[in-house]
């Protein structure tokens, strides 16, 4: 595992981030890593599907012309 360490964090902002943990009942270092996860980490799964029906739903989609189908094609000859 990696180690980061942040220099010149404004206080106001590790105060929130120390209320924000003990809020969630993590260590304010757990607390980082969380949101470094989320901010990061890419969205994967059911959240993934979740996100991508709610980005398109309802009068945000759109209608696509589907082309013509054409007839199969004949299977290759291997002799």
């Amino acid at each position: 595992m990696a180690a980061l360490t942040i220099r010149n964090l404004d206080d106001a902002i590790k105060e929130r981030l120390r209320v924000r943990a003990a809020l969630h009942g993590r260590s304010m270092e757990e607390e980082a890593r969380f949101i470094l996860r989320k901010a990061v980490g890419g969205v994967t799964g059911q959240s993934l599907w979740e996100r991508s029906r709610a980005l398109f739903a309802g009068d945000k989609g759109v209608e696509l012309d589907l082309p013509p189908r054409g007839e199969d094609r004949a299977p290759p000859n291997f002799d």
